[in-house]
């Protein structure tokens, strides 16, 4: 669990909140059904109509990265891949196939089977980095979904606000009417703004921040293995993929 996260969550929202009430407001007039509907529903409306529902999926099940971030151990990385190169250096490529079958990294996996089999250092190379720019293409593609919700969310709260203001004057002669609809008018607003700002757009940010993270994990993965097809010496290969710590 990602403790900033949940942080910057409750900072955000309680900044609100707790400023509604020094201001003398009170959360309840901030609790609108009608404005919540328009908002969420014209935003996700939006959304799903411009968007495929393979990349939609794709951003929902990356959402769980905003509060559990895959953590991506570069020194241990780094261990792993010398203890390869001592493996490969001393019982040939064929020894790391039992290290294959307990790899769980499936993108290390592949690197792996692909040394195994003979490969040329630049074919793996090839393999390897085409699957690294298509995994994180795939990524900024989820993550422009909450980018896309964060653009159209304000707009759709503006749309709230006319519709309140139009039942406002629909009912001028009615005083009894006025409050529902200008509640609705402000709070849709409210609710436009704050979930594209406090919500969406930070959580694009975060999946593509993790995504960095994850690509560049497997970038030192990539140039472990191609070091080791190469034959240089786990040594050297240790000092080479030291830096990417920095």
């Amino acid at each position: 669990m990602d403790l900033l996260t949940i942080l910057g969550i409750v900072m955000g929202i309680g900044a609100i909140l707790f400023g509604n009430y020094l201001d003398g407001g009170h959360v309840s007039a901030l609790m609108n059904f009608p404005a919540a509907l328009i908002v969420l529903g014209g935003t996700f409306g939006a959304v799903f109509l411009q968007t495929s529902s393979k990349v939609i999926k794709r951003a929902f099940r990356l959402l769980s990265w905003v509060l559990i971030p895959p953590v991506m151990e570069m020194e241990r990385g780094i261990s792993t891949m010398s203890y390869w190169s001592v493996t490969a250096r001393k019982e040939g490529l064929l020894g790391l196939e039992s290290i294959i079958e307990e790899e769980t990294d499936s993108f290390a996996q592949k690197g792996l089977q692909l040394l195994v089999d003979g490969n040329e250092p630049e074919s793996i190379r090839t393999v390897l980095e085409n699957d690294i720019i298509i995994y994180e293409s795939r990524n900024i593609e989820a993550a422009k979904v909450f980018e896309s919700m964060g653009g159209y969310s304000p707009t759709i709260g503006i749309i709230g606000a006319v519709l309140g203001l139009i039942h406002v004057m629909n009912n001028l002669a009615d005083p009894s009417m006025l409050g529902a609809g200008i509640a609705t008018a402000f709070v849709a607003t409210i609710y436009g703004v704050g979930f594209a700002n406090l919500i969406c757009l930070p959580c694009a940010a975060k999946i593509k921040s993790v995504s960095r993270s994850v690509v560049q994990y497997q970038e030192m993965t990539l140039e472990g293995i191609a070091a080791i097809a190469e034959g240089d010496n786990p040594r050297s290969i240790e000092l080479r993929l030291r830096s990417y710590l920095s």
